[in-house]
């Protein structure tokens, strides 16, 4: 793996830890905007005979995080191969 010099390396680290907080924001957003804040609005729509309210409570942040975690490893591999900093068997 070749070595980021200083500048490259605080660009690499700062677009890293903008992925993460807005990910984040996301998330939290979808957990506790949808799941408590909204909850009682988003009880009024129905998708598949349950109140959507109780879904998000339940499953629907859930399901946000896995997809979140997904988008994370392939925009993460994307940088990576920006800044030349795969790993040495290589991602895919």
């Amino acid at each position: 793996m070749p070595r980021l010099s200083t500048e490259r390396a605080q660009i690499y680290w700062r677009r890293n830890i903008s992925l993460v907080i807005r990910l984040l924001v996301v998330w939290f957003a979808v957990s506790y905007g949808c799941g408590i804040l909204f909850f009682d609005f988003l009880n009024g729509i129905r998708v598949g005979g349950y109140k959507l309210g109780f879904w998000f409570a339940q499953q629907g942040s859930l399901y946000v995080f896995i997809a979140l975690v997904f988008y994370y490893a392939r925009k993460m591999a994307a940088l990576d191969r920006e800044f030349d900093v795969q790993d040495e068997q290589g991602d895919n």
